[in-house]
């Protein structure tokens, strides 16, 4: 990963915003400009970048040897708990030489704002929506590790698929495709993975419960994902366990239509807004327009969510080297909720879907 095009490419955008440094918080946008996996803690770690590429941070000391070895480029102060982050934030402004910055408004919490303020002498300002462009469109790494990703994850559920039945609960089934996933190199759950049986399937981001046991005739819906080198799958499948209700099949043709009426729209070129009107029509042509939830898709990346959301209202055209989801869905409340989701590569001239396991209406067990 070339992380000093990573820098270039945010200082690109400051000063196209003419600011002249935005703070960060680990998460995605830290990891991807440095490669340093931290999770948000009681302990302020910061680090900015400036519009002219220079690389400022405030670091707990108890992460100062893994810190200095991949970024020995960064003016770092190290501050230790027993003297508090204060002194390191005041010592931060003075290097810096700011008087005022952004931050990563979406992602930092108030009291480090707060506390930037303090050090800075005022209030920074939100750069959320600044921050969009940077890891919009993917690189040859990233699509490389998301491909790996979804590769492990359709593996893990080929798997699992084998080992179940009726009569195993939603968390039984879980636990097996969470541990198919680790064994085939997954770093982790790229989220709370989803797995709900029968009407419980109506509830688009459900708990699994140790209570329902699946049925014949249940609809059983997976919504899962593996990560790895911090990037993830997103993949919904629906399956019919022994059978498929006569009732259920035209809500489950509707969405696979629509599924792929999608991934063939999808384009350099075509808006978000246009995509998701044509999959949302489609389904209500079928007559299912009380059925519909949510909106088409979503960016995929380092983030399960990211730009660009594929949404009514977003105009920005689709790009080259973006990673999409393509998931419509119908819920029914009580009786089913089919949703089928494919991660999708934007190329130059169309897109190539991520994702290779069946769409066509599949009985397990």
């Amino acid at each position: 990963m070339n992380f000093d095009a990573r820098i270039s490419k945010l200082t690109d955008i400051l000063q196209r915003h003419d600011c002249p440094a935005i703070a960060m918080v680990p998460g995605p946008n830290f990891y991807y400009l440095t490669g340093v996996r931290l999770g948000l803690m009681e302990r302020p770690t910061i680090l900015i970048v400036t519009a002219t590429g220079d690389i400022h941070a405030a670091i707990p000391a108890l992460e100062k040897d893994m810190w200095t070895a991949r970024m020995p480029q960064a003016r770092t102060v190290f501050w230790q708990d027993a003297d508090g982050y204060a002194d390191a934030l005041s010592e931060l402004a003075r290097q810096t030489g700011l008087t005022s910055l952004a931050v990563e408004g979406s992602r930092m919490r108030h009291f480090e704002a707060a506390a930037l303020a303090r050090a800075f002498g005022t209030a920074p300002e939100d750069g959320t929506d600044m921050l969009l462009p940077l890891r919009l469109n993917k690189d040859a790494s990233e699509v490389a590790a998301i491909e790996k990703a979804v590769q492990i994850s359709e593996d893990a559920l080929t798997a699992t698929l084998s080992e179940i039945g009726a009569g195993q609960t939603e968390t039984e089934i879980r636990a097996k495709l969470l541990i198919n996933m680790l064994e085939r190199g997954a770093e982790g759950a790229a989220f709370n993975l989803i797995v709900l049986a029968g009407p419980a399937a109506a509830d688009c981001h459900g708990v699994p419960s140790s209570d329902r046991r699946l049925q014949r005739g249940d609809a059983l819906l997976f919504d899962f994902g593996a990560t790895l080198n911090g990037y993830s799958a997103d993949i919904t499948r629906t399956y019919f366990c022994e059978e498929i209700p006569q009732e259920h099949r035209p809500l489950y043709d509707a969405v696979q239509e629509a599924n792929r009426l999608g991934r063939d729209m999808t384009a350099p070129g075509v808006t978000p807004h246009d995509l998701d009107m044509a999959v949302q029509q489609a389904l209500s042509d079928a007559g299912f327009a009380a059925d519909i939830r949510h909106k088409v898709g979503h960016g995929l990346g380092l983030d399960i969510h990211e730009a660009p959301q594929l949404m009514r209202g977003n105009h920005a055209p689709l790009e080259a080297g973006m990673v999409i989801t393509i998931e419509p869905g119908l819920y029914r409340p009580g009786m089913l909720g089919v949703r089928i989701e494919d991660d999708v590569l934007v190329t130059d001239n169309g897109a190539r879907s991520l994702t290779r396991l069946p769409r066509d209406p599949q009985v397990i067990g």
